[in-house]
């Protein structure tokens, strides 16, 4: 029995979106100080780490996460727990007991969904924290919601090499964030029946159609929202927009709308200024090396794109089957998928190219509280199904 498993759902739900509220507040001391400790932490600056905390409260409401578990399990029930979205009675969802969920060193509280959905589903929850303790710290709001939260959600740091490490085969469920060689090594230490959720490393790309330059006013807007989408972050995270197709035949060149994209950049600055003194260093340098202007004028389709800090060359195809043999070509898992223009090809690229969502750009790095992660579900991860028979 775990810590959670006689709260009605509905409570739950209600203490972590109460604790959620609470958090919005810029000026809640716990947030307070974690923003310091988290720009610490990342190098990111203040005003970054504030739109990062500003995205992850405002969107864990309790309408968005009753919606979310409705969408994935059916609707809440007071007494037990939840029913089957096709209504049947004669299937129950259980806790699939002890979660362990290891955070991610780059993106702002990516653990945090996987977290609150696996408390959601009345699983005992430990997170491995970073240095900035914002798990923990939000946790502890957590617990003033509600007792029994004491128990359930844990967040400790630790190292994996340290005697006192958590075993991760004592976990039902183990989710996980990092590379590709992390997740295999955190995968082999569990349980053969255990659950694992890896989220390996992703990119974001974007597609601009000629139609969409239809002229330097719209290419401004363009520039403007895809410049967003590069700044946050410093492009570090799996949302960040790495890669960018202009199409040819437009009113504004690809290399004109390079030129609309850098300026775009450079003034992100302002509302979005880079952090660290030795993060500044490291994106001017990154910058000097990739020799922006040229390769943000006309990347070739050759080569892939440059990951670098606040550095997106923008690669001109004729069409949108040019972009998707790109992509493929350079093996580029895809996590977010923007698009100017509305015709369908645009749409079936971006599901060709196996992207886990779409979105106008501006608004990659803002994906709501319902968005499948990684094309993983929400909740469904953390419950298994027990029928009655009887």
């Amino acid at each position: 029995m775990t810590a959670l498993s006689k709260l009605p759902a509905k409570t739950i739900v209600g203490a972590i979106a109460d604790a959620a509220e609470r958090w919005r507040d810029a000026y809640f001391p716990a947030r307070v100080e974690a923003a310091q400790r988290i720009a610490e932490r990342t190098g990111y600056s203040v005003p970054v780490v504030e739109y990062g905390l500003d995205r992850l409260f405002l969107s864990i409401t309790s309408d968005a996460i009753t919606a979310t578990i409705a969408g994935e399990l059916g609707e809440l029930e007071i007494l037990d727990g939840f029913r089957s979205r096709a209504g049947r009675t004669d299937a129950y969802a259980a806790p699939i007991g002890g979660v362990c969920v290891i955070s991610s060193r780059t993106t702002i509280g990516v653990a945090l969904p996987a977290a609150i959905f696996a408390l959601c589903a009345k699983c005992d929850v430990l997170v491995k924290d970073r240095e900035d303790y914002l798990i923990s710290a939000f946790f502890q709001t957590l617990h003033e919601e509600r007792a029994e939260f004491r128990e359930g959600a844990r967040a400790e740091l630790w190292r994996s090499s340290d005697e006192a490490a958590p075993a991760l085969e004592s976990f039902d469920a183990v989710v996980a964030f990092g590379k590709t060689e992390t997740l295999a090594t955190v995968r082999r230490a569990l349980q053969p029946e255990a659950r694992f959720v890896g989220f390996g490393p992703r990119a974001s790309a974007g597609y601009i159609a000629r139609e969409a330059l239809s002229g330097a006013g719209a290419a401004h807007d363009i520039a403007r929202a895809a410049a967003r989408d590069i700044v946050l972050y410093d492009t570090e995270g799996c949302l960040s927009l790495h890669v960018l197709f202009v199409e040819g035949g437009g009113n504004v060149s690809a290399a004109e709308f390079s030129d609309l994209l850098q300026k775009a950049i450079e003034a992100g600055a302002v509302e979005f200024p880079r952090g660290a003194e030795q993060r500044i260093a490291e994106v001017a340098h990154a910058r000097a090396l990739a020799g922006f202007r040229k390769s943000a004028a006309s990347s070739a389709l050759d080569d892939p794109p440059p990951f670098l800090p606040r550095i997106t060359g923008a690669v001109t195809v004729r069409d949108p089957a040019e972009a998707l043999e790109y992509l493929q070509r350079h093996g580029l898992a895809l996590e977010g998928f923007a698009i100017a223009g509305d015709r369908p090809d645009l749409i079936e690229l971006g599901v060709n190219a196996g992207a886990v969502r779409l979105s106008r750009f501006g608004e990659l790095q803002d994906p709501p509280l319902h968005g499948n992660h990684g094309g993983r579900p929400r909740i469904g991860d953390f419950v298994k199904w027990i029928d009655k028979t009887f």
